[in-house]
């Protein structure tokens, strides 16, 4: 033994299991009075968020929720969420927030997969959920949130046995039998994947990893005590990206927002001084498209994070003509959200917009509470070169990465296969050390034996003038293989463009055999959470 294991044990003193539900306890007695959330005409400080997480807890433990129960939530960016998201787990439960633009069959299969004990469901949805009640099979406990604050959700038709406040009423605001957990390896909730090919697959987060990759989200967006952040990301998106223990461990303000809609973004960025908020690239151009009679001037400069398809240079040059900052991050349901982000670079400031807006495009480096990452060939595990030529996988470690999948043993054994969480992206290193996703590895167009990036086509596209979003498949051919097949949403108003003008456009500024040799204009079909769906294009461009 060494001189340093001699005598030198955990204890009470010394040891303490990291979760996010000490960060409430933190805001709580530094910043009682601070304004926490603010949601239409409700506003409610840390004190009185502290002792409604309390209630909740306790209304939980007193129906008999505990330990290795699961609490499923259907609802939209409301306190409740926000609330169930410390409530739930101060319980002993997991927490599940549910798609809420998911189906009746699809949210039957994830209740019973996770063995769901309490639904709360906001009264919007009632519709799909008396289906997804009929199929269930089972009792569960059903809880509604009327969303008293917002005009249009009262006189829903009530599905459960109580309300949310009737049903907090029925706890203790200084209940004190909530826990640590015992263990931070404990689960504190599940996600899950979209399912595009079978059935989604549960994604479990443990306490310690919630608590890191929230502090990583804090150190890289520069949250503080000052910061209003707007919750224009689901916050049943990877539990919001961890943003709702990030937000309040620093003891910010949130500002709740039912829908994302720039008529109501725009306002609350000026009313309530916002100074963060996240989205995928989809809400950064809902933003830059809104009509000029919905965009209101703002005073200060707004953080702005996004994930998901990296943005096109020029959606991130519109963002900051309009008094955006953007950061790209890069990540995925089983890595916490967030895992690498683009760190800016001070000499990047002295280039052109354009060429600036390129650097801050890429997915950068990883987390500095993300032990490891690299780009490497999925078969030998080697890292691939930095020469940003090279293409590998991405892979990833540390302990913000997923405990795996809920019974699901196989896919978590392949996920971690070689000691590395293999995200299935495809991308370069580059000679700084800052990766480049250039596909997922479905996605990868292989033409005459040339690899061809579906996202450096997509980078062109979206420099026309005339093109609002756009999206790049493989299309079968006899002769190649495969060709591109562009997908393109054109901006309102825009003047007539043929599928040859798209073409030339991109043979002028690319390689013309990565060119796509096919274009056509549609209503690009998306995700539950506003990424495309490459899949349904595909299919699409097959049929062609």
């Amino acid at each position: 033994m060494n001189i340093y294991d001699q005598d030198l044990g955990k204890n009470a003193a010394n040891y303490q299991p990291q979760t996010p539900l000490t960060f409430l306890s933190h805001a709580e007695r530094v910043y009682p009075d601070k304004l926490a959330v603010v949601h239409g005409d409700a506003c409610y400080c840390y004190r009185e968020l502290a002792r409604r997480c309390r209630r909740l807890a306790s209304a939980l433990v007193a129906r008999g929720v505990g330990r290795g129960d699961t609490v499923s939530v259907m609802a939209p960016n409301v306190p409740a969420l926000l609330e169930a998201h410390y409530g739930v787990p101060m319980s002993g439960a997991v927490l599940n927030a549910l798609n809420y633009r998911l189906d009746a069959p699809t949210i039957a299969f994830i209740l019973n997969h996770a063995q769901s004990k309490v639904l709360l469901t906001d009264t919007e949805f009632a519709p799909v959920i008396k289906r997804v009640l009929a199929q269930l099979g089972r009792g569960i406990l059903v809880i509604d949130i009327n969303d008293v604050h917002i005009d249009d959700t009262p006189g829903a038709e009530q599905l459960g046995e109580l309300d949310y406040e009737a049903f907090l009423a029925t706890g203790d605001s200084e209940f004190s039998d909530w826990q640590l957990p015992d263990d931070e390896w404990n689960a504190i909730s599940l996600n899950y994947t979209s399912g595009t090919t079978g059935n989604p697959k549960g994604v479990v987060y443990h306490h310690r990893g919630a608590f890191v990759n929230a502090l990583g989200n804090a150190l890289v967006f520069g949250l503080n005590a000052k910061s209003v952040y707007l919750w224009t990301l689901p916050m049943f998106h990877c539990n919001g990206w961890t943003y709702p223990w990030a937000v309040t461990a620093v003891g910010a303000t949130h500002v709740c927002l039912r829908q994302v809609d720039p008529a109501l973004i725009f306002p609350l960025l000026s009313q309530q001084k916002v100074t963060h908020m996240c989205g995928a690239p989809i809400v950064l151009n809902m933003l830059i498209h809104a009509p000029d009679n919905v965009k209101q001037p703002f005073a200060q400069t707004v953080e702005v994070a996004t994930g998901g398809a990296a943005p096109p240079s020029t959606v991130i040059s519109a963002m900051e003509r309009m008094g955006f900052k953007v950061t790209h991050l890069y990540g995925l349901t089983e890595t916490y959200g967030p895992a690498t982000y683009c760190a800016w670079q001070a000499h990047w400031e002295q280039l052109a917009l354009d060429e600036r807006s390129a650097y801050m495009a890429r997915q950068g480096v990883h987390y500095a509470t993300m032990t490891d990452s690299m780009v490497a060939d999925p078969k030998t595990m080697e890292p691939v070169p930095a020469d940003g030529e090279t293409i590998g996988e991405l892979m990833l470690k540390g302990n913000t990465v997923m405990k795996g999948y809920l019974k699901n043993a196989n896919a978590s054994a392949e996920a971690f296969r070689g000691g590395w969480f293999h995200s299935g992206d495809l991308g370069v290193m580059h000679p700084n050390g800052y990766v480049e996703i250039k596909d997922r590895s479905k996605d990868i167009i292989i033409s005459g034996g040339e690899n061809i990036s579906s996202l450096e086509i997509e980078e062109v596209l979206y420099k026309h003038d005339d093109i609002m979003e756009a999206a790049v498949v493989a299309k079968p051919d006899q002769t190649w293989g495969e060709t591109p097949c562009a997908f393109v949403t054109l901006k309102p108003g825009a003047a007539p463009v043929s599928e040859q003008d798209i073409i030339d456009f991109c043979r002028a500024n690319m390689a013309h055999f990565k060119a796509p040799k096919t274009v056509m204009f549609v209503d690009l079909p998306k995700t539950q959470t506003g990424k495309i769906q490459k899949f349904v294009l595909r299919d699409r461009a097959a049929e062609l």
